[in-house]
């Protein structure tokens, strides 16, 4: 299985983007139960947990993006969503997601100019 995000950018500061994260090659039985997150890298950073989303749907997100992003999920698709609002420069780095059962995927570039 692998996790295969998409949907960085350039973008301006205030502007939106949607990330997605489709696990390749999972069948549903396996996607479902599977709490699911984005984290995100900045340059010298650590990386930190910016959204998760468990099987059942409850969320939790950093402080930082309270209020500008929101993490949802279809099953049926086999895909997570990271939707991203009112974007700061702050907010530039790699985003990558992760699952609880298949690991890490390869992370997509967001970048916010000023």
């Amino acid at each position: 299985v692998q996790l295969q995000a998409s949907g960085g950018g350039l973008v301006q500061a205030g502007g939106s983007l949607r990330l997605s994260c489709v696990a390749s090659g999972s069948i549903l039985s396996t996607f479902s139960p599977s709490t699911m997150s984005w984290y995100r890298q900045a340059s010298g950073n650590e990386r930190e947990l910016v959204a998760r989303i468990s099987s059942g749907g409850s969320t939790d997100y950093a402080d930082s993006v309270k209020g500008r992003f929101t993490i949802s999920r279809n099953n049926s698709r086999k895909t997570i969503y990271l939707h991203m609002n009112s974007l700061k420069p702050e907010d530039t780095a790699i985003y990558y997601c992760r699952s609880d059962t298949f690991g890490w995927g390869r992370g997509t570039q967001v970048t916010v100019s000023s």
